[in-house]
């Protein structure tokens, strides 16, 4: 499990940039860089009738990811020790991204 810290502050799951999903999916199975990335996960509060599946926001998170060339990723997981999920002005999934991909070389 990562730290989490969410910058997707339009997100119904994000509370004081935490996540309380309990779980999210970073997308880009064909990313070469942090832009090709997004939180799958991410649902826009204002459009929206998902609540937060958990009462509070938790500081670790599990991270399914299919970025399979990112450094952190091991088998469709991440292992990376801390995560940031950039998108402040997100409207969708995709305007959101994983700001710790690392692209393996």
């Amino acid at each position: 499990m990562a730290e989490l810290n969410c910058g997707a502050t339009n997100c119904c799951y994000n509370k004081d940039c935490y996540c309380c999903k309990g779980d999210i999916m970073v997308g880009g199975k064909h990313a070469s860089e942090k832009d090709d990335t997004c939180c799958e996960s991410f649902h826009d509060r204002r459009n929206d009738s998902y609540t937060s599946s958990l009462d509070h926001a938790c500081k670790t998170i599990s991270i399914d990811c299919e970025a399979v060339k990112c450094i952190y990723n091991s088998n469709y997981k991440c292992n990376a020790d801390h995560v940031d999920i950039r998108g402040s002005h997100a409207n969708g999934s995709k305007e959101t991204s994983c700001g710790t991909f690392r692209e393996a070389k």
